[in-house]
């Protein structure tokens, strides 16, 4: 297993990822992190050890450069730009394919709270790069118009007891053009899914559909 801090270049900086690529690698998932997060969101790392272990690369992203982080922690302002967090996962796509190891790498979103817009809106951008998303107490509907040209499979995680952000999603399911698509209520989890036990079915819901959709077979129809 190959772990690297890594600098991606965006507009007026740069904003640091981490790289972790498996021996034997099936697949990439690029993980958007939510509002107020950052790449070392517990929940997230969790998640992405879990599909390291089952051959997948995994790129745990900041989406914010550490001058706005500092701005961020005292206004909120950037934390709800829609925006620019989707720009940022763009960008991030467009700076891994780059790379000789992942230029034909079956790829793969995770997205968490807005994460999981700028996530839905990067794959709509980018539907020739992105071949499944996966969402996990996402506020899909800041996504907007972009969930009607999302074509690729969707999987939309929310915990039982996350009332309004389950209503949000069934909202958006329907709203979504994506052709596979799944919405997986986990049962006695709140937004964090910090009861026990219920974020290891996060994981392995999450693993299921990127094996399932990020296989090379798969990918290569």
């Amino acid at each position: 297993m190959k772990a690297v801090e890594v600098q991606i270049p965006v507009a007026g900086g740069f904003i640091t990822a981490d790289l972790h690529q498996p021996d034997l690698m099936d697949g990439l998932v690029l993980f958007a992190h939510g509002s107020g997060s950052s790449r070392h969101s517990p929940r997230n790392q969790f998640v992405a050890q879990h599909l390291n272990h089952r051959g997948f690369a995994t790129l745990l992203i900041d989406l914010l450069t550490p001058e706005e982080e500092a701005v961020d922690v005292q206004t909120r302002e950037y934390r709800f730009n829609i925006s620019l967090l989707s720009q940022r996962v763009i960008t991030s796509i467009d700076w891994i394919r780059a790379k000789q190891d992942f230029a034909d790498v079956p790829l793969g979103c995770f997205g968490a709270s807005t994460g999981a817009a700028a996530a839905l809106i990067a794959a709509a951008e980018r539907p020739e790069d992105v071949a499944a998303v996966v969402s996990r107490g996402g506020r899909v509907d800041l996504a907007g118009a972009a969930l009607s040209r999302v074509l690729c499979p969707v999987l939309l995680i929310v915990g039982e007891l996350d009332k309004v952000v389950l209503d949000i999603n069934r909202l958006a399911l329907n709203d979504l053009a994506a052709p596979v698509k799944k919405l997986v209520v986990i049962p006695g989890a709140s937004h964090l899914f910090e009861e026990p036990g219920t974020l290891e079915q996060v994981a392995e819901q999450a693993a299921l559909w990127f094996e399932h959709y990020l296989r090379r077979e798969t990918w290569d129809g």
